[in-house]
Protein backbone atom coordinates (compact mmCIF):
# COMPACT_ATOMS: atom_id res chain seq x y z
CA UNK A 1 0.00 0.00 0.00
CA UNK A 2 0.94 3.65 -0.65
CA UNK A 3 -2.32 5.49 0.76
CA UNK A 4 -4.61 5.15 3.62
CA UNK A 5 -7.62 7.35 3.54
CA UNK A 6 -8.87 7.77 6.72
CA UNK A 7 -11.72 10.06 8.85
CA UNK A 8 -10.67 10.65 12.54
CA UNK A 9 -13.96 11.58 15.00
CA UNK A 10 -12.72 14.52 16.83
CA UNK A 11 -15.56 13.27 20.03
CA UNK A 12 -14.35 10.10 20.09
CA UNK A 13 -10.62 9.96 19.46
CA UNK A 14 -10.97 7.45 17.21
CA UNK A 15 -10.17 7.06 13.19
CA UNK A 16 -11.14 4.48 10.43
CA UNK A 17 -9.89 3.98 7.10
CA UNK A 18 -11.96 4.54 3.93
CA UNK A 19 -10.04 3.72 1.33
CA UNK A 20 -5.96 1.76 0.51
CA UNK A 21 -4.74 1.81 -2.72
CA UNK A 22 -1.18 1.25 -4.00
CA UNK A 23 -1.73 4.53 -6.09
CA UNK A 24 -0.21 7.73 -4.24
CA UNK A 25 -3.30 10.13 -3.56
CA UNK A 26 -3.75 13.19 -1.64
CA UNK A 27 -5.60 15.97 0.08
CA UNK A 28 -9.86 14.58 0.65
CA UNK A 29 -12.58 17.04 0.37
CA UNK A 30 -15.66 16.16 2.47
CA UNK A 31 -18.84 16.50 -0.13
CA UNK A 32 -21.14 19.29 1.45
CA UNK A 33 -23.29 16.44 1.96
CA UNK A 34 -20.66 14.20 3.79
CA UNK A 35 -21.43 11.07 0.80
CA UNK A 36 -17.89 11.16 -1.06
CA UNK A 37 -14.20 12.59 -0.61
CA UNK A 38 -12.59 14.24 -3.50
CA UNK A 39 -9.02 13.56 -4.26
CA UNK A 40 -6.76 13.74 -6.53
CA UNK A 41 -4.00 11.30 -8.41
CA UNK A 42 -1.66 11.23 -10.90
CA UNK A 43 -3.00 14.81 -12.04
CA UNK A 44 -6.56 14.15 -12.11
CA UNK A 45 -9.69 14.10 -9.47
CA UNK A 46 -11.57 11.32 -8.28
CA UNK A 47 -14.57 10.79 -6.53
CA UNK A 48 -14.29 8.00 -2.99
CA UNK A 49 -18.38 7.40 -1.91
CA UNK A 50 -17.80 6.53 1.30
CA UNK A 51 -20.51 4.07 1.09
CA UNK A 52 -18.23 1.56 -0.12
CA UNK A 53 -18.84 2.10 -3.68
CA UNK A 54 -16.03 2.29 -6.56
CA UNK A 55 -13.59 5.24 -6.83
CA UNK A 56 -14.96 7.36 -9.97
CA UNK A 57 -12.87 10.13 -11.89
CA UNK A 58 -14.25 13.57 -12.31
CA UNK A 59 -13.95 15.12 -15.64
CA UNK A 60 -11.93 17.72 -15.54
CA UNK A 61 -11.31 18.61 -19.51
CA UNK A 62 -8.42 19.74 -20.51
CA UNK A 63 -7.05 20.01 -17.14
CA UNK A 64 -5.33 16.57 -16.77
CA UNK A 65 -2.23 17.90 -14.42
CA UNK A 66 -4.39 19.04 -11.04
CA UNK A 67 -1.87 19.38 -8.33
CA UNK A 68 -3.34 18.84 -4.61
CA UNK A 69 -4.81 22.20 -4.22
CA UNK A 70 -8.70 21.37 -5.03
CA UNK A 71 -12.56 22.26 -3.56
CA UNK A 72 -15.95 21.87 -3.55
CA UNK A 73 -18.31 25.62 -3.56
CA UNK A 74 -20.24 25.68 -0.32
CA UNK A 75 -23.16 25.75 -2.11
CA UNK A 76 -22.00 22.07 -3.68
CA UNK A 77 -22.95 23.29 -7.36
CA UNK A 78 -18.79 23.80 -8.41
CA UNK A 79 -15.30 22.52 -7.88
CA UNK A 80 -12.15 24.91 -7.96
CA UNK A 81 -9.01 23.25 -9.34
CA UNK A 82 -5.27 24.33 -9.55
CA UNK A 83 -3.80 22.88 -12.75
CA UNK A 84 -0.83 23.70 -15.03
CA UNK A 85 -1.62 21.99 -18.36
CA UNK A 86 -2.25 25.33 -19.70
CA UNK A 87 0.13 27.55 -18.83
CA UNK A 88 3.04 25.09 -17.41
CA UNK A 89 2.31 27.11 -14.12
CA UNK A 90 -0.50 26.08 -11.70
CA UNK A 91 -3.75 28.44 -12.44
CA UNK A 92 -6.91 28.46 -10.84
CA UNK A 93 -10.07 26.70 -12.28
CA UNK A 94 -13.47 26.27 -11.52
CA UNK A 95 -15.94 23.27 -13.09
CA UNK A 96 -19.30 21.98 -12.63
CA UNK A 97 -20.04 20.10 -9.65
CA UNK A 98 -20.99 17.11 -12.05
CA UNK A 99 -17.48 17.68 -14.49
CA UNK A 100 -17.02 19.65 -17.46
CA UNK A 101 -14.78 22.28 -18.84
CA UNK A 102 -12.80 24.40 -16.47
CA UNK A 103 -13.22 28.19 -16.34
CA UNK A 104 -10.07 30.31 -16.09
CA UNK A 105 -10.03 32.14 -12.51
CA UNK A 106 -6.64 33.67 -12.00
CA UNK A 107 -5.07 35.62 -14.94
CA UNK A 108 -1.55 35.61 -12.86
CA UNK A 109 0.79 32.43 -12.16
CA UNK A 110 1.34 30.18 -10.66
CA UNK A 111 -1.85 30.59 -8.58
CA UNK A 112 -2.47 27.51 -5.80
CA UNK A 113 -6.33 27.35 -4.33
CA UNK A 114 -6.50 26.80 -0.44
CA UNK A 115 -10.17 28.64 0.11
CA UNK A 116 -13.43 29.49 -0.79
CA UNK A 117 -15.33 32.10 1.29
CA UNK A 118 -18.52 30.76 3.28
CA UNK A 119 -20.70 32.72 1.09
CA UNK A 120 -19.39 31.53 -2.60
CA UNK A 121 -18.15 34.88 -3.49
CA UNK A 122 -13.97 34.90 -3.33
CA UNK A 123 -11.13 32.50 -3.04
CA UNK A 124 -8.10 32.69 -1.84
CA UNK A 125 -4.88 31.29 -2.47
CA UNK A 126 -1.00 31.67 -2.64
CA UNK A 127 0.27 33.05 -5.24
CA UNK A 128 4.12 33.29 -6.46
CA UNK A 129 5.17 36.51 -7.99
CA UNK A 130 8.58 37.87 -8.39
CA UNK A 131 9.73 34.48 -6.36
CA UNK A 132 7.68 36.26 -3.54
CA UNK A 133 4.60 33.42 -1.90
CA UNK A 134 2.12 35.98 -0.50
CA UNK A 135 -2.08 35.36 0.26
CA UNK A 136 -4.32 36.52 -2.36
CA UNK A 137 -8.08 36.77 -2.74
CA UNK A 138 -10.39 37.04 -6.09
CA UNK A 139 -13.93 36.99 -7.03
CA UNK A 140 -15.15 33.84 -8.21
CA UNK A 141 -15.70 35.57 -11.79
CA UNK A 142 -12.23 36.29 -11.93
CA UNK A 143 -10.81 40.00 -12.47
CA UNK A 144 -7.91 41.75 -10.28
CA UNK A 145 -6.78 40.00 -7.57
CA UNK A 146 -6.36 41.56 -3.94
CA UNK A 147 -2.84 40.92 -2.03
CA UNK A 148 -3.11 40.58 1.54
CA UNK A 149 0.26 39.72 2.51
CA UNK A 150 3.36 41.62 1.07
CA UNK A 151 6.48 39.33 0.57
CA UNK A 152 6.62 38.93 5.02
CA UNK A 153 8.33 35.51 4.20
CA UNK A 154 6.94 33.08 2.60
CA UNK A 155 3.40 32.95 2.87
CA UNK A 156 0.60 29.67 1.99
CA UNK A 157 -2.25 27.78 2.76
CA UNK A 158 -4.84 30.08 3.20
CA UNK A 159 -8.26 29.01 4.38
CA UNK A 160 -11.55 30.88 5.42
CA UNK A 161 -13.56 30.28 8.94
CA UNK A 162 -16.47 29.33 8.95
CA UNK A 163 -18.26 33.07 9.88
CA UNK A 164 -16.28 34.51 7.31
CA UNK A 165 -14.25 36.87 9.01
CA UNK A 166 -10.80 35.19 9.40
CA UNK A 167 -8.56 34.11 6.78
CA UNK A 168 -5.84 31.70 8.64
CA UNK A 169 -2.58 31.06 6.58
CA UNK A 170 0.82 29.84 7.45
CA UNK A 171 4.11 32.02 7.38
CA UNK A 172 7.76 32.22 7.97
CA UNK A 173 7.91 35.36 8.65
CA UNK A 174 9.06 35.03 12.37
CA UNK A 175 11.36 32.19 11.25
CA UNK A 176 9.95 28.75 11.31
CA UNK A 177 6.87 28.38 10.18
CA UNK A 178 3.94 29.41 12.12
CA UNK A 179 0.01 29.70 11.76
CA UNK A 180 -1.35 33.51 11.37
CA UNK A 181 -4.60 35.03 10.46
CA UNK A 182 -6.04 38.28 8.89
CA UNK A 183 -9.51 39.71 8.09
CA UNK A 184 -10.35 39.10 4.39
CA UNK A 185 -10.24 43.16 3.84
CA UNK A 186 -6.23 43.09 4.77
CA UNK A 187 -6.49 44.60 8.33
CA UNK A 188 -6.19 42.77 11.63
CA UNK A 189 -2.62 40.32 11.22
CA UNK A 190 -2.37 38.42 14.40
CA UNK A 191 -0.50 34.92 14.97
CA UNK A 192 -1.63 31.92 16.18
CA UNK A 193 0.82 30.00 17.13
CA UNK A 194 4.36 30.71 18.21
CA UNK A 195 6.07 27.27 18.92
CA UNK A 196 9.09 24.96 18.13
CA UNK A 197 7.16 23.44 15.06
CA UNK A 198 6.82 23.87 11.26
CA UNK A 199 2.69 24.36 11.42
CA UNK A 200 1.52 24.04 7.96
CA UNK A 201 -2.26 24.11 6.65
CA UNK A 202 -4.70 25.58 8.93
CA UNK A 203 -8.20 24.29 8.97
CA UNK A 204 -11.08 25.90 10.64
CA UNK A 205 -13.76 23.88 11.48
CA UNK A 206 -17.36 24.43 10.17
CA UNK A 207 -18.45 24.82 13.83
CA UNK A 208 -16.12 28.19 13.99
CA UNK A 209 -14.72 26.67 16.95
CA UNK A 210 -11.31 24.61 16.02
CA UNK A 211 -8.61 24.70 13.87
CA UNK A 212 -6.76 21.57 12.57
CA UNK A 213 -3.28 22.21 11.45
CA UNK A 214 -0.43 19.54 10.41
CA UNK A 215 2.81 20.38 12.10
CA UNK A 216 6.36 19.25 11.15
CA UNK A 217 9.70 18.70 13.36
CA UNK A 218 11.22 22.21 13.16
CA UNK A 219 14.37 20.99 11.32
CA UNK A 220 12.10 20.45 7.74
CA UNK A 221 12.11 22.69 4.91
CA UNK A 222 8.94 23.40 3.01
CA UNK A 223 6.09 21.07 3.11
CA UNK A 224 7.47 17.57 2.09
CA UNK A 225 5.75 14.33 2.01
CA UNK A 226 6.67 10.83 3.98
CA UNK A 227 7.96 12.35 7.05
CA UNK A 228 6.65 11.91 10.73
CA UNK A 229 3.97 14.68 11.24
CA UNK A 230 1.52 15.53 13.94
CA UNK A 231 -1.75 16.62 13.53
CA UNK A 232 -3.15 19.26 15.94
CA UNK A 233 -6.01 20.83 17.24
CA UNK A 234 -6.13 24.20 18.70
CA UNK A 235 -9.20 26.74 19.57
CA UNK A 236 -9.26 29.61 17.06
CA UNK A 237 -7.32 32.19 19.08
CA UNK A 238 -4.43 28.93 18.85
CA UNK A 239 -5.67 28.12 22.29
CA UNK A 240 -5.30 24.70 23.75
CA UNK A 241 -3.43 23.55 21.36
CA UNK A 242 -2.86 19.11 21.32
CA UNK A 243 -1.44 16.87 19.15
CA UNK A 244 -4.52 14.14 18.01
CA UNK A 245 -2.22 11.79 16.41
CA UNK A 246 1.31 11.44 14.94
CA UNK A 247 1.70 9.57 11.36
CA UNK A 248 3.61 8.98 8.44
CA UNK A 249 2.45 11.79 5.93
CA UNK A 250 3.29 15.93 4.91
CA UNK A 251 2.60 16.54 1.96
CA UNK A 252 -1.05 15.68 0.47
CA UNK A 253 -2.45 14.70 4.22
CA UNK A 254 -4.37 17.65 4.86
CA UNK A 255 -3.46 20.42 1.87
CA UNK A 256 -6.98 21.79 1.68
CA UNK A 257 -9.91 21.94 3.51
CA UNK A 258 -10.62 17.94 5.12
CA UNK A 259 -13.37 18.84 7.81
CA UNK A 260 -17.08 17.12 7.46
CA UNK A 261 -19.85 19.44 7.03
CA UNK A 262 -21.33 18.80 10.86
CA UNK A 263 -17.50 19.78 12.04
CA UNK A 264 -17.27 16.08 13.42
CA UNK A 265 -14.49 14.56 11.82
CA UNK A 266 -11.87 15.26 9.19
CA UNK A 267 -10.46 13.25 6.11
CA UNK A 268 -6.50 12.62 5.93
CA UNK A 269 -4.07 10.22 3.97
CA UNK A 270 -1.17 8.46 5.59
CA UNK A 271 1.50 7.34 3.71
CA UNK A 272 3.33 4.05 3.05
CA UNK A 273 7.03 4.46 2.16
CA UNK A 274 7.60 4.20 -1.12
CA UNK A 275 9.65 1.55 -2.39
Amino acid sequence: MRSSVEIYNVGTGRAREVWQTDRLVEAPNFSPDGSYLLLNGDGLLFRLPLDGGEVVRVDTGFAVNCNNDHGISPDGTEIVISDKTEFGKSAIYILPIEGGTPRLVTENHPSYWHGWSPDGRQLAYCGIRDDLFDIYTISVDGGAETRLTHGEGRNDGPDYSADGQWIYFNSSRTGLMQIWRIHPDGTGLEQVTSDNQGNWFAHPSPKNDKVLILSYDPSVFDHPRDLDVRLRLMDMDGGNLKTLFELFGGQGTINVPCWSPDGEEFAYVRYFPAD
